[in-house]
């Protein structure tokens, strides 16, 4: 079951969105995907398992490099 199912938008408090903000280029995106499987492997505690979360969303959602 996906932990997103029972989030609530509306209840939600997001910070907000700049709308001009540029987004990642998909180099950027490997850079941080390199980042965070770093922090996962090396790092401990929760800190090491949000980041290992983080880089399955993030690797999920990008092409590979090859």
């Amino acid at each position: 079951m996906d932990d997103y199912e029972h989030l609530d938008p509306d209840g939600a408090d997001f910070a907000p969105v700049d709308r001009t903000a540029e987004r990642l280029t998909l180099e950027e995106a490997h850079d941080l995907l390199r980042l965070l499987l770093v922090i996962a492997q090396e790092g401990e505690g929760s800190l090491s398992r949000e980041a290992g979360r983080l880089a399955k969303e993030i690797a999920a959602r990008i092409p590979s490099e090859n």
